[in-house]
């Protein structure tokens, strides 16, 4: 890692990414996606015996070598600092065996079991002040000859940066293509992009039931929601009865790049389908109580080009659907129940003794013997 990045061959990349992997405290603060980006930009520093490092501008890993923290409370006595207040400023610095010490300042030496040895880390990926002090050091001295790795916390700071740009620039993309917000001004799609969050749903997991108030406005990033309205049916008992039921019926599904929720939440209207999950779904979701604070032309625009979801469909057109696939369901299961006896009937069991066989195809000798109808 001594080369600089631009010099380094895509398999040396990846061996430092790799490394990075390794190394707790980071894989515990970072993404992989991350660490992968910052593996590309890092070079590691070679500091002699007695070498201070300020570990306030980044976050260092030792790759090589001992390190001892050391800090050091300052005292200001002069006149002059007590005319500006009493409080006592501690600041973070290395333990050099060529300081001397003074009457202004205390000293204090860790143990040995606080060495910091390979694979030790100390700073931040913060930007810290000089007189912050952390739970981790934050400036070490060499024992001995030290080979450290830095990562800078402007670059760390510079990646969020770019991450959240690329973040916003995806939900705002996300949001224009929805049906709905085609025609909508760049300046109330970044009202929206500002206020939505990530969400994931399992796949058969019920988003909103029918007659409940959805609490959240979603837009599918990927996967699918299956619709399905509810109607009265009768269903069949074995004493030749008939009861009435609630029943389910499907009538649709709700694709990548479209949107639900902003009718119900809005106007506090109750759902009139139920949405589950046909997949697993990731969606933007902005939630009710942003909403609410969205400016009253951002409401109103929404409220205008929205609509209820599969709204356009009448119960009598649910009901039509119901019996349809009813109907279908109780005709194949008909031609099952018929054919079977007809086969049985002619001793004729399909999967048994010489009715057992498992072709791949059509003998040839058997194929003059069709007729096609």
């Amino acid at each position: 890692m001594h080369d600089r990045p631009i010099h380094r061959t895509t398999r040396e990349h990846n061996i430092v990414w790799k490394m990075l992997k390794t190394v707790p405290d980071l894989a515990s603060q970072l993404s992989d996606e991350h660490l992968k980006t910052l593996s590309k930009n890092i070079i590691s520093e070679t500091w002699v015996k007695g070498s201070i490092v300020f570990g306030n501008d980044g976050f260092y890993v030792i790759l090589k070598g001992l390190a001892r923290p050391y800090t050091m409370l300052c005292e200001n006595l002069t006149e002059e600092n007590d005319l500006t207040g009493s409080i006592t400023p501690q600041i973070n610095i290395v333990f050099d065996e060529g300081l001397k010490t003074s009457p202004t300042a205390e000293t204090f030496l860790p143990p040995d079991d606080l060495m910091l040895r390979q694979w030790s880390t100390f700073g931040s990926l913060e930007v810290t002040p000089d007189t912050e002090l952390e739970a981790r050091p934050l400036s070490v001295v060499a024992e001995v000859d030290c080979e450290i790795l830095k990562i800078p916390a402007k670059d760390y700071e510079k990646l969020k940066l770019e991450k959240a740009k690329l973040e916003n620039t995806h939900k705002m993309k996300l949001i224009c293509k929805c049906p709905y917000y085609e025609e909508w001004p760049a300046l109330s799609i970044c009202e929206l992009t500002a206020l939505v969050k990530w969400k994931n749903f399992p796949a058969g997991h019920v988003i909103v039931e029918i007659g409940n108030i959805i609490s959240f406005v979603a837009y599918i990033n990927y996967g699918y929601c299956k619709i399905y309205r509810s109607i009265i049916g009768f269903v069949k008992l074995p004493s030749n009865k008939v009861k009435k039921t609630r029943k389910l019926v499907y009538v649709g599904r709700l694709k990548e790049k479209e949107s639900f929720g902003e009718i119900s939440v809005l106007l506090q209207v109750p759902f009139t389908c139920t949405i589950i999950a046909g997949s697993d779904v990731e969606m933007a979701i902005i939630e009710d109580k942003d909403i609410f604070e969205l400016g009253e032309v951002t409401q109103k625009l929404m409220v205008q080009t929205a609509k209820p979801t599969f709204g356009h469909l009448t119960d009598e057109e649910v009901k039509n659907e119901y019996l349809q696939k009813e109907q279908q369901r109780e005709w194949k299961g008909f031609k099952r129940r018929t054919v079977k006896n007809s086969l049985f009937h002619n001793g004729i069991n399909p999967g048994f003794g010489k009715w057992d066989h498992n072709w791949t195809s059509i003998p040839r000798r058997l194929k003059d013997t069709l007729v096609e109808y």
